[in-house]
């Protein structure tokens, strides 16, 4: 699993509504615009296939970060809120 922070900048309204409905199948929302999702690789670019089939490119801004353990270990949360924690082991 990789932790995988969307964050954006959208200054449509109906676009912007739209790209966060899309990101909620793919994680948890953070912060207004702020999204963490926990992803497989593969899933990974279905999240960028989404995105794009979403935003204006010439008018909106997205940025997606991959954290690696080492840096997830690292977040610190003020405030309100919880940390997304990338399990070690899943059982299904």
């Amino acid at each position: 699993m990789n932790l995988i922070i969307v964050a954006y900048d959208i200054p449509d309204d109906k676009r912007r509504t739209q790209l966060a409905k899309t990101l909620e199948d793919f994680g948890d929302r953070v912060q207004f615009s702020v999204f963490e999702c926990l992803l497989e690789p593969p899933d990974i670019l279905g999240l960028i296939t989404a995105i794009n089939a979403v935003i204006n490119p010439n008018e909106d801004s997205v940025r997606i970060y991959r954290l690696c353990a080492a840096c997830e270990r690292e977040i610190r949360l003020i405030g309100r809120g919880e940390r997304t924690i990338l399990p070690d082991a899943w059982i299904l």
